[in-house]
């Protein structure tokens, strides 16, 4: 096998010292011959600090239908109990301190989702770097197998021109025979 600083050219175009870490990555798994897949979901998670999967958790409840649906008989019951109570009312008709109730909802939830969306967004990254390595790994394994079956093809061509060769001599001694004979 060749050393390790001469089969990045030959692969990557560049030398070693060139080579992204990922690239150089890759290179060890496939001169170890080692699976270089692994499940970014584990790798993302692992990160995820408390407050991360608390912010996540609300996002998802918040962006269900189950929510929007508890959310709209919550405010039905809200107005109509307070149409109902009419003069006993705690919240009169502008609903003003359903309004504010709202606008806090509103205020909270609104940054609570676009972090779920920024850590998607690293999940995504995440993904796409992990992609890229195995379609990377992929690729020099597709050119190894090439550069393989070239080197089975011109040993198999080396040993059919020898027995050619052979031949031809078999051959040609043969006729020296017959003519030294006839």
């Amino acid at each position: 096998m060749k050393p390790e600083r001469e089969i990045p050219h030959e692969w990557f175009r560049h030398n070693y010292d060139a080579l992204t870490d990922a690239q150089r990555r890759v290179m060890k798994s496939a001169m170890e011959r080692q699976p270089i897949t692994q499940n970014t979901n584990e790798v993302y998670e692992e990160n995820l600090s408390f407050s991360d999967k608390l912010s996540d958790s609300m996002a998802r409840i918040g962006g269900s239908w189950r929510f929007i649906t508890g959310f709209c008989v919550f405010l039905g019951i809200w107005a109509l109990g307070n149409m109902w109570l009419a003069t006993r009312a705690f919240d009169p008709y502008p609903f003003i301190f359903l309004n504010l109730v709202l606008s806090m909802l509103a205020a909270i939830q609104a940054p609570i989702i676009m972090m779920a969306q920024h850590r998607q967004l690293q999940h995504d990254r995440i993904d796409a770097g992990h992609d890229y390595e195995v379609n990377l790994k992929a690729e020099i394994e597709i050119m190894a197998l090439h550069d393989k079956l070239d080197r089975l093809r011109n040993d198999q061509l080396a040993e059919i021109l020898n027995r050619i060769e052979v031949l031809s001599e078999d051959i040609r001694r043969m006729e020296q025979i017959r003519n030294t004979d006839a």
